[in-house]
């Protein structure tokens, strides 16, 4: 919890009992390899908070192509399509790569924070103007980019992820066929 406290902080003040309100309404979960955080299809009923881990948002396109669109890693607030006051059904999976744990919030403790913390709203606004700003410069480049400097600049943006993401969830990514970033691999060591 004294992760996602001093993230949170980050953002905005809060005082002791507004830090005690957070650390009682927050939960610590373990997601195992492979389990998820959100279906397609099924309402999302919390909001997370990424302490340790990675998950990755993927999708299937029309020829059944499954389609990794970004990456969630550690003291990132998982938020997308999260509204307090309707229900929010996605079109993606959000899946744990690796063992993760996360901070959650049930929405109905979330929209309590929100209606009893004065800065709250204010500060979850910050955060997810700087999340959405990241994800926009991480991928806007790979429109315009060859296969080879979409993963330099992949490995330049995501160093520690490099070794943690298997090469089809990468290569997806990116854009790209495994066997394609295998020669890019290859080619660049």
């Amino acid at each position: 919890m004294k992760e996602f406290i001093d993230y949170i902080l980050s953002f905005g003040n809060l005082n002791q009992q507004q830090i005690e309100l957070i650390t009682k309404k927050g939960k610590e979960i373990e997601l195992k390899k492979d389990d998820f955080f959100w279906e397609a299809g099924k309402t999302i009923n919390q909001v997370g908070f990424v302490t340790e881990g990675v998950l990755r948002v993927y999708y299937y396109n029309n020829n059944s192509d499954e389609i990794t669109r970004y990456f969630i890693t550690e003291n990132l607030l998982i938020l997308y399509g999260f509204d307090t006051h309707s229900n929010y059904i996605p079109s993606e999976y959000l899946q744990a790569i690796e063992d993760t744990k996360l901070i959650i919030f049930s929405k109905k403790d979330w929209k309590e924070l929100s209606e009893t913390i004065l800065d709250w709203e204010r500060i979850i606004q910050k955060i997810t103007a700087k999340q959405h700003r990241l994800k926009l410069e991480r991928r806007s480049p790979l429109i315009d980019q060859d296969a080879s400097t979409r993963y330099l600049e992949f490995m330049e943006n995501f160093p520690s992820l490099v070794n943690r993401i298997p090469l089809s969830y990468i290569a997806s990514y990116l854009g790209i066929t495994q066997s394609s970033l295998s020669r890019i691999r290859k080619n660049i060591k």
